[in-house]
């Protein structure tokens, strides 16, 4: 049986990219659609205060990136926290991308804010730490695109950091066997990448914009961390069995 996963989008395209990439949900897609483990999906909007009905269950939950602050006040924002909480009390699993790492991070007792360190973008590298058993395939190290300027800054007490960088130090953790996130973007693609980049080039600043640029010559995992995320779903934790 397919794993079934339940996208909760937490932003709309600028007009100028919907033709192109429709939205979050859809990049997930097609990303999730290259890794091994077979899945179904179903996208809801929150942001629009689409939510899926309330008798329908899925294996997983997946909370996208967004252009809101994951601590901000909007009243879809403050919605979505309880949804969550209600998900999480209830044990089902949790995966996180940016906004969603952030948010996840901030509603189960940890801290998000705008980094001192400024602007995040384009291909970042990472330090991993031990690997759990669903981090299959193995790496020595993570390389993802990210597009953030917030930052988790304190992680929920109960947390294991997966990946850090000098820049980021809580890039990627996980929670039991419940709560899976990541800061970057196993989502996007190259092109993508540069399009934000050209777009936010004036608030960026001419460094941080070329930098970006110049790191989009490297590949990234994402295909990698969308196996890990479909096997931490998948993984049984009583026999270790995926």
């Amino acid at each position: 049986m397919p794993l079934r996963i339940c996208i909760l989008e937490t932003d709309i395209l600028r007009p100028e990219l919907v033709e192109q990439y429709q939205g979050y949900g859809r990049m997930f897609e097609l990303l999730f659609s290259r890794q091994p483990i077979a899945a179904e999906f179903s996208v809801y909007n929150v942001m629009q205060g689409v939510y899926p009905p309330e008798d329908e269950r899925f294996d997983a939950y997946l909370v996208t990136g967004s252009k809101a602050d994951s601590f901000g006040s909007d009243p879809w924002i403050q919605t979505l926290k309880v949804y969550l909480l209600k998900l999480y009390e209830r044990g089902d699993k949790l995966l996180g991308i940016c906004f969603g790492h952030q948010l996840l991070a901030l509603l189960l007792g940890g801290r998000t804010e705008r980094a001192t360190q400024g602007w995040g973008v384009g291909i970042h590298h990472y330090r991993l730490a031990n690997a759990a058993s669903w981090m299959t395939p193995a790496m020595d190290n993570l390389t993802l695109l990210i597009s953030h300027q917030d930052q988790v800054t304190a992680l929920p007490e109960n947390a294991t950091v997966i990946a850090s960088s000098d820049f980021c130090q809580y890039a990627a953790y996980h929670i039991n066997h419940q709560v899976l996130c990541f800061q970057g973007h196993p989502e996007f693609i190259h092109e993508y990448s540069r399009t934000l980049l050209d777009i936010r080039q004036q608030s960026l600043g001419e460094q941080v914009y070329r930098n970006g640029l110049a790191s989009l010559d490297h590949e990234h995992h994402g295909a990698t961390v969308a196996e890990w995320m479909m096997r931490f779903v998948a993984h049984k934790p009583d026999t270790g069995v995926v």
